[in-house]
């Protein structure tokens, strides 16, 4: 992480950002699926986004890449990379910077890579693209990515159709493309979750060198909370389309203060426990987010105050914010709207 985040300007700025689930035959009211996002992620650091499924990590990484489905829409807030005021900008910038500056990597390799491409002609596309390389300089370029990213027989894998390759192959692939352009910031999005735990470690610790040797920023999306812990200097934690808490990865391990937090931490498996621990009830229905606050159905300490009062993310102590009234002093300075 760096040494002060706050004496940095921040690589990304997420401000207030609104995500909207938009009604089909454009009947109805819009549906909120994220509701007022606010998040800084600084050069270097790895920061890690974390929650159940339906919780809005996939929306909030697929909203920075300008990549949500024509269902939804960004309804307000504001989305900036460096200078890049990335909510405003048309399709073809978009495109520009999320291939040179933003790169993304896929829950499912399958699905992301072109099966009627060879890897050499995805990788190389990229390069041509962007860096304006010779196909000689492309296909060097890609044999070299490859093996960077410990895949055997590089040059030989570039004439090879994604479909040949296994799981763990088709995920160090995406990497490699989304690694091309040397981006400054990358986000993955559940990048082990089809893996197996030999090829998950690979990944992870493939992961770690590119954050520690190329200085890129990530943004890691992830349930696995011992993922988070340890791959990510900062964790977000999501809940029904909100950030309910977030700090340093200590902070929030050692002493959460989220009631949500601290269950989804009594959920990790342990062999200290007769009985495995998992928050009664459902993440709401995009419906049924409105009023006070979103996890009060589950929640063990909850009051009237709760269902009447909507909370905010307050910061606690310049390091670790978290949005529950009953978390906080009454009258704490509130850290991000919505």
């Amino acid at each position: 992480m760096p040494n002060s985040p706050l004496e940095q300007k921040p690589l990304l700025d997420i401000r207030d950002l609104h995500v909207e689930l938009v009604p089909s035959r454009r009947k109805g009211a819009a549906l909120p699926v994220l509701g007022g996002i606010s998040l800084a992620v600084y050069p270097g650091e790895v920061i890690g986004i974390v929650g159940e499924s339906g919780c809005g990590k996939s929306a909030l990484a697929s909203s920075v890449v300008g990549l949500l489905p024509r269902a939804m829409r960004i309804g307000q807030g504001e989305i900036w990379y460096q200078s890049a005021p990335v909510h405003r900008l048309g399709r073809e910038e978009t495109r520009r910077l999320r291939g040179k500056e933003i790169a993304m990597v896929f829950q499912d390799p399958m699905t992301s890579l072109n099966p009627a491409l060879t890897v050499g002609e995805q990788l190389a596309e990229m390069l041509w693209l962007h860096l304006g390389m010779t196909r000689r300089e492309a296909k060097a370029r890609s044999a070299e990515l490859l093996r960077n990213v410990g895949l055997p027989r590089p040059e030989a894998l570039l004439s090879e159709y994604p479909h040949r390759l296994s799981g763990g192959m088709r995920q160090r692939v995406m990497i490699a493309m989304a690694l091309s352009c040397r981006p400054q910031l990358l986000i993955a999005d559940e990048p082990t979750t089809a893996l197996d735990v030999t090829i998950q470690a690979q990944i992870l610790e493939l992961l770690k060198r590119i954050s520690a040797e190329e200085r890129t920023a990530i943004m890691l999306v992830s349930h696995d909370l011992g993922v988070i812990a340890d791959m990510c200097d900062r964790i977000a934690v999501m809940y029904a389309g909100q950030i309910v808490e977030e700090g340093p990865v200590e902070d929030i391990f050692d002493a959460p203060r989220h009631p949500y937090t601290i269950g989804l931490l009594n959920s990790i498996p342990s062999t200290a426990k007769e009985r495995l621990y998992s928050i009664p009830g459902t993440v709401p229905a995009l419906h049924e987010r409105s009023g006070g606050c979103r996890f009060y159905s589950r929640c063990p300490q909850a009051s009237d105050r709760c269902l009447a009062e909507p909370p905010r993310l307050t910061d606690l102590n310049g390091r670790h914010a978290v949005r529950c009234l009953l978390a906080v002093p009454e009258g704490g300075a509130s850290h991000a709207a919505g």
